[in-house]
């Protein structure tokens, strides 16, 4: 497999013709055009030189991926435009010596046709071509259309047309660049070269040279290369290019960063520990152009329907040009230019655009502001969710989670605490690292004790052996297995209290007896209620937290947070299977979470949305959505991208359609004229385009 970049890609029916160019060449088994991100895939063997050649007809340039950006002139200074200029020239002249000489003199025929082989030459070979394999795109139309104006004797309209559609292609160009800039822009965030220190010498080394374990020098005002972690001096780093977030963050020794972010004060010495091809910004970029190649569903449905549109304006062109002088008698060149008309108008070029120019507006809009949006689906899917669930703890509240009470009831509280983080130091629960936090602030030695047989018990907590005696810690529910009779009632009164309180309760003891309580608390985060509640105002009917916390814990956090419903007690089996409940009951539902212990969740959502993904792998990979950042302020800005997208792509869909139908009904009068229907069919692609790059302000 091979990755080409392709220049010059403008609309959607070349993209296609491309590729099945490139599928006809030797050698090669299958190839997969990417239109929004401008990018071939070629599965086989193949050479640049031969890509070019299957890209001709629309003087395609091909570039390898992993090389730099090339160098494109502006379309007014290419070679095709200057035949252009060349042929509108000839025909304002002509124009003038038909208006001052009338029909005594020959020339103004001959500038006509002079301008319309100037100008439409290449356009002609491609249509006559398209023609003898009965391929009908937008070449083969115009050309028919073209050739048949000076057959009838309308030489000025044929050039007339020859230079719109020029024009109009140039027009086409420019919108469908300035869509995919956004995309592009991401790939200029990060330098090409840095300064790397290899022993006693300090080098500018290009990226691609650079190897894992390198020690990178950055200075403030500079941008980071790439991806690595601080091994000397502090700064703040604004990561606004890769996680949208607004206000720049501190970084101290061992603190992860990122390529493409901004060193704003302190001297920095970053050892390097992602190749240039595998920063976060290189996964974006490449995440976000993967993006582009899954179709919406209504993209879905206007492919389909352009496919039989297309062939019933074909057969109803041939109709209106023959029927009327057959059965009626009528002129034969008025019907044949008014079929010619609906030939030209009838181009579905409009409409097939009318939605991927959408998309990948929306798509890099969001990238931009640190939201991946993986394709056209759950972009779509987003603006019709009527549920989302939330995981708790490092979603709706900050997971950080304190140890704030120890209830020692069998030894002493620095005896227990010792054990317990000694036991926890193997798990990976946020609420085990808050008892090895307490145990390491309070300068306790975990260190020289012995744990053996740690083992996991899904869901419910931990057991381990430490001097030949075996211990468990975690919920009251583990306990209540655990111990002979259950938990005592004394204690479990403890226990409620405490969780009354909002805490998360956490027991450690033996087979035999309770040892000690533990309350922990994660605090909410600020920004939780007032995204529940726009979230609500937005149009989401109903929000649900679920979490393996206790009862008591999780409805005072889902109070505070304002969620509609709280389901709390559940093992990730039980997450799972209450997902699968809500997208069934309400057809689109979204799973928000941390992407690694809610995989299962995300997965089976409707549409599973990942935060702080800048940080994981995993998240990156499950989600459909990826926050790369812990904001989430970013769910309301979703549902409002996801909206606005929608409307913009009914808009365009209804846009195209009813200047084609107005301009097909003035057709049969005869007020249609070729350049007018020209003008009507080209001048909606760039409509619906300029229409589509407004989703590059929709605003976070």
């Amino acid at each position: 497999m091979k990755v080409y970049r392709v220049h010059g890609l403008d609309c959607v029916e070349c993209a296609n013709k491309f590729e099945r160019n490139v599928k006809r060449l030797a050698e090669v088994q299958d190839a997969k055009v990417n239109f929004g991100a401008s990018k071939i895939v070629v599965y086989g063997s193949t050479t640049i030189e031969a890509l070019e050649k299957a890209g001709a007809f629309e003087n395609l340039k091909i570039q390898d991926e992993k090389e730099g950006t090339m160098e494109s002139q502006p379309i007014w200074k290419q070679k095709k435009s200057l035949k252009v200029y060349l042929s509108a020239v000839i025909l304002m002249a002509s124009w003038i010596l038909s208006m001052q000489w009338g029909g005594q003199s020959p020339l103004p025929i001959i500038g006509y046709a002079a301008a319309i082989l100037i100008g439409g030459y290449a356009l002609f070979m491609e249509g006559l071509k398209n023609l003898l394999h009965l391929d009908f795109d937008m070449d083969t139309l115009m050309t028919i259309a073209i050739l048949g104006a000076a057959a009838i004797g309308k030489w000025e309209e044929g050039a007339t047309v020859v230079i719109l559609f020029a024009i109009s292609e140039a027009l086409e160009s420019y919108s469908v660049d300035a869509a995919r800039q956004s995309i592009h822009s991401l790939m200029e965030i990060a330098p090409k070269e840095t300064l790397i220190r290899r022993g006693t010498l300090e080098l500018m080394v290009p990226v691609e040279e650079i190897k894992i374990g390198d020690i990178m020098v950055v200075k403030p005002g500079q941008k980071l290369a790439m991806d690595g972690r601080v091994v000397k001096g502090a700064s703040v780093i604004n990561q606004a290019a890769i996680t949208g977030e607004s206000i720049p963050v501190t970084k101290a020794v061992n603190d992860p960063v990122y390529a493409g972010t901004l060193n704003e004060e302190g001297l920095l010495e970053v050892k390097v520990t992602k190749r240039a091809e595998d920063t976060t910004l290189a996964r974006i970029i490449h995440l976000v152009e993967e993006a582009q190649t899954a179709k919406a569903p209504t993209q879905t449905f206007v492919d389909r329907f352009a496919k039989v549109y297309t062939p019933v304006i074909i057969v109803s062109s041939l109709l209106l040009a023959g029927i009327p002088p057959l059965v009626m008698g009528a002129s034969w060149g008025d019907w044949l230019y008014r079929g010619l008309a609906l030939l030209v108008v009838g181009c579905p070029c409009s409409l097939v655009i009318s939605t991927p120019v959408a998309i990948v507006t929306a798509i890099g809009n969001a990238a931009r502001n640190g939201v991946i949006i993986k394709g056209g689906i759950p972009l779509e899917n987003a603006g019709a969710l009527k549920v989302i669930a939330f995981d708790k703890t490092g979603t709706l509240t900050k997971g950080v989670p304190e140890v704030t009470d120890i209830v020692a009831l069998r030894r002493n509280e620095q005896s227990v605490m010792t054990l317990a983080a000694a036991i926890e130091k193997g798990s990976q629960h946020p609420l085990a690292s808050a008892i090895c936090r307490k145990a390491e602030k309070d300068g306790l030695n975990v260190n020289d004790i012995v744990v053996e047989a740690f083992q996991s018990v899904i869901g419910k907590g931990v057991r381990a052996r430490v001097n030949q005696e075996n211990f468990y810690i975690g919920s009251p529910l583990l306990f209540e297995e655990t111990l002979p009779d259950g938990i005592d009632m004394v204690i479990g009164k403890q226990i409620q209290s405490l969780q009354k309180q909002g805490k998360t309760v956490i027991v450690f003891g033996t087979e035999s007896e309770i040892l000690s309580l533990i309350a922990v608390a994660d605090e909410l985060r600020e920004a939780s209620s007032a995204v529940i509640r726009k979230l609500h105002q937005a149009g989401i009917g109903q929000t649900v937290m679920l979490t393996g916390d206790n009862k008591k814990a999780a409805e005072s956090v889902g109070k505070a947070a304002g969620v509609s419903i709280v389901q709390a007690e559940l093992l990730p089996e039980d997450k799972l299977a209450l997902i699968k409940d809500l997208c069934e009951r309400y057809q689109e539902a979204a799973m928000v979470g941390d992407g690694v212990n809610d995989a299962p969740a995300l997965a089976e959502a409707t549409v599973g949305i990942a935060m702080g993904a800048s940080g994981t792998d995993t998240a990156l990979e499950t989600a459909d959505i990826a926050l790369m950042s812990d904001d989430l302020t970013k769910l309301p800005y979703i549902i409002n991208l996801s909206h606005q997208a929608m409307a913009v792509i009914r808009q365009n869909v209804s846009l195209s359609l009813a200047i084609k139908a107005v301009s097909i009904v003035l057709i049969f009068p005869g007020w249609l004229t070729l350049w007018m229907a020209v003008f009507a069919d080209v001048g909606a692609t760039v409509i619906v385009t300029l229409n589509s790059l407004r989703l590059s302000r929709v605003q976070d």
